[in-house]
């Protein structure tokens, strides 16, 4: 299929090509690594739904071989883009930050100004930060916010995580080893020894392309939305690479993903049967500005209630978001539940039987 080919399919078939697109359809990804590259960033606010996101795309995986890789520094977790943390491959997470982070500050400078947080502020509290975590050293964010409170820098009011993020945004800092569930803190060009350098305009064309391939079928829309980017320049980054993708046209929009995704089209998308128990969060869901290709518009609120930004975990069944789940009882009588849209329709015999088989993966990669 050329890049100019144009085929109709329906929200279910571009739900599954989607799957197949993350690697949550077949063989999924070899490892814990080629996962988090392939797609890209991953969603991770939400350290324990991360974790599980990328033990869904590695079949065997377990939560430990998802941890050793962060304790390892193989995926890293930062501020990459809309303010909220993600998993990254390492080598690509400064020349992310040099295209989004313009943005970012920019959208923070009138709570930075709330908060009294100067340039001079956050220059003092890099060398105060550096000089607790230089020579291989970590530092947890207390020791980091009362080493400020000791320079004079105040940390109460969120004003402590907005000068620990401005850090990270400069590169001066990264999360890195794991203590329990958080991360301590460590000298950025330390802990990520190699780095690819990428002008803006090649940036936001490879960041483009790899979106569109791991997320695809998706618009530049919702690339322009998941990258911080503006439409004038997803668009112009498209006219770089369109050469290199597929575009569908569904409800009078061009969608793009990969060629070899897009060749799935041939004989019949797979997946139809497939169930998956997704986290809150995943990119699946979360990934994209419109989500109502895999999303009923009419159940949004039972995944984000409220609209409030916490994305519930999700149940998925053919390309279609159709319920939620969640553990239910204690002990021996604890299981995993599923919560349909609809609770007047359970689900069906062979839907439930895969559901079943998605909870005891979950359970198998929390016990591994």
């Amino acid at each position: 299929m050329g890049a100019a080919t144009k085929t109709r399919v329906t929200s279910k078939v571009m739900g599954r090509l989607r799957m197949a697109s993350q690697g949550l359809l077949g063989e999924g990804f070899c490892s814990v690594p080629e996962a988090v590259r392939s797609m890209t960033a991953m969603q991770a606010q939400d350290l324990q739904a991360a974790l599980w996101a990328v033990g869904s795309r590695v079949p065997g995986a377990g939560l430990s071989d998802v941890r050793e890789a962060l304790e390892a520094g193989a995926v890293v977790r930062s501020w990459p883009m809309r303010g909220t943390l993600h998993l990254l491959a390492p080598e690509d997470l400064r020349w992310i930050l040099n295209i989004t982070t313009g943005r970012m500050v920019q959208g923070t400078s009138g709570r930075h100004r709330q908060l009294e947080i100067t340039s001079a502020d956050v220059e003092a509290c890099r060398e105060i930060a550096l000089g607790l975590v230089s020579g291989g050293r970590a530092a947890s964010r207390e020791e980091l916010f009362a080493a400020f409170e000791t320079a004079g820098q105040a940390t109460k009011n969120q004003r402590g995580i907005h000068l620990l993020w401005m850090l990270c945004q400069s590169a001066s800092l990264v999360p890195g080893p794991l203590d329990g569930n958080q991360q301590k803190f460590v000298a950025f060009d330390e802990w990520i020894t190699t780095s690819r350098d990428l002008g803006r305009d090649e940036g936001i064309a490879e960041l483009l392309l790899r979106y569109l391939r791991s997320h695809g079928p998706a618009t530049v829309r919702d690339f322009a939305w998941w990258s911080n980017s503006t439409l004038t320049e997803a668009r112009a980054a498209l006219a770089t690479v369109s050469g290199e993708l597929v575009e569908l046209e569904f409800g009078g929009t061009g969608y793009w993903l990969s060629p070899e995704t897009a060749a799935l089209l041939d004989d019949g998308v797979p997946g139809q049967r497939a169930v998956l128990a997704l986290p809150g969060f995943d990119e699946f869901v979360l990934g994209y500005t419109d989500r109502s290709l895999v999303l009923p518009p009419e159940h949004a609120q039972k995944i984000v209630p409220g609209g409030n930004g916490v994305f519930k975990k999700a149940v998925v069944a053919g390309g279609e978001v159709i319920g939620t789940w969640g553990r239910q009882g204690s002990g021996r009588a604890a299981g995993v539940v599923p919560v349909p849209f609809d609770e007047a329709k359970p689900l069906g015999p062979a839907t439930l039987a895969a559901f079943i088989r998605a909870a005891e993966r979950y359970e198998r990669f929390l016990a591994a």
